[in-house]
């Protein structure tokens, strides 16, 4: 099956527009537990709830870097849908009881990395 074949990342010409954000999450040392924690039990609901498009997450291969880093990608309509999903995401009570809770022990992220893409016309998505 190719790519164009697979519904699950078929194209469509209504999300043809699609923006794209390559998120990096660099975990604190001996964080990266929590880090998955938070994700899984609080942010990905959270992002469901203000529009944010869940792609999928990753980590790297290499064990070494599997404990430090998180990669993701998210989808919206259009970039001005990501800014509006992440305003209201950053001042969502239940988010910043979640990131408040998850830090009782000290910061879980030393540095998050965000690109905005765009696919190209031979993407899988688009």
């Amino acid at each position: 099956m190719t790519h164009t074949e697979n519904p699950a990342i078929s194209r469509s010409s209504s999300m043809s527009q699609r923006t794209f954000e390559m998120r990096i999450y660099h975990a604190t040392p001996g964080r990266m537990d929590a880090l998955h924690a938070r994700f899984r039990d609080h942010t990905c609901d959270l992002f469901a709830r203000h529009g944010i498009g869940i792609v999928g997450f990753w980590v790297p291969q290499d064990p070494v870097a599997a404990g430090e880093r998180l990669v993701y990608l998210l989808s919206y309509p259009d970039r001005q849908a990501a800014d509006q999903s992440w305003e209201a995401f950053r001042n969502d009570a239940d988010w910043q009881a979640a990131k408040a809770a998850s830090e009782e022990d000290g910061s879980i992220v030393d540095k998050v990395e965000s690109e905005f893409l765009d696919p190209t016309d031979y993407s899988a998505l688009s």
